[in-house]
């Protein structure tokens, strides 16, 4: 069958619109993959700042020595917050005067007593003696009833880590920055001795008539 210039006509028309199309497909395509490239993008831009810190970690594990140096300098910059005064000056203070009210001069104060034994760990804020009595104390921001029980059943494994005060008098101390309500009392009929702090001073709450439990 013979070519007409129709059919010529007809078949470069269904060419042109072929590659329109395959043009469009192309565009499209192109759109994809700028579209892909930008969101990329805002992904890496994004992870910068995870990925800084990330840095700064490992050059925290590694031992980076300047990093370290700068960050020791930053911590002796800042001022000691007060529970670490609390605990530091504060308490060793009146533990010191508790028993010197008491008649018994201390001999020895010890801050952060621990010692391991059996693969346990026991551990006072404070430990203070004197020639005929050893005073442990537990310190918390905020004295509640399970820190008074805590300390209770410290004291029964007492002489177990600290052998060296067995044949003296065993007298244990709860303070506290604050106190739940009622735990104060609680301590009290335990035998123990109450501490807790009051503007800049530690307050003995404890009253003439107290008798401490011996452990």
């Amino acid at each position: 069958m013979a070519t007409t210039a129709d059919d010529v006509w007809r078949i470069l028309g269904e060419l042109a619109e072929a590659q329109k199309e395959t043009e469009r497909r192309f565009q499209a395509t192109e759109n994809r993959i700028r579209a892909i490239e930008g969101l990329m993008q805002q992904l890496l831009q994004a992870a910068e700042p995870f990925q800084a810190t990330e840095r700064f970690s490992q050059q925290v594990i590694q031992g980076n020595e300047p990093l370290n140096r700068s960050l020791s300098q930053q911590s002796e910059r800042k001022p000691r917050g007060s529970w670490y005064k609390f605990c530091d000056d504060l308490l060793p203070q009146a533990c010191e005067r508790l028993c010197e009210e008491r008649g018994m001069p201390v001999s020895q104060i010890s801050q952060r007593g621990k010692r391991r034994h059996g693969g346990e760990t026991l551990e006072f804020e404070v430990l203070l003696a004197t020639q005929e009595i050893v005073l442990a104390v537990e310190a918390t921001s905020l004295l509640e009833m399970e820190d008074i029980k805590a300390l209770m059943a410290k004291l029964e494994r007492f002489r177990d880590f600290f052998p060296e005060y067995a044949d003296m008098q065993l007298y244990g101390a709860v303070a506290g920055m604050g106190i739940e309500a009622e735990a104060d009392r609680y301590a009290y009929r335990q035998g123990l001795f109450v501490l807790a702090q009051s503007g800049e001073t530690v307050e003995i709450l404890n009253d003439a008539q107290f008798q401490p439990r011996v452990w």
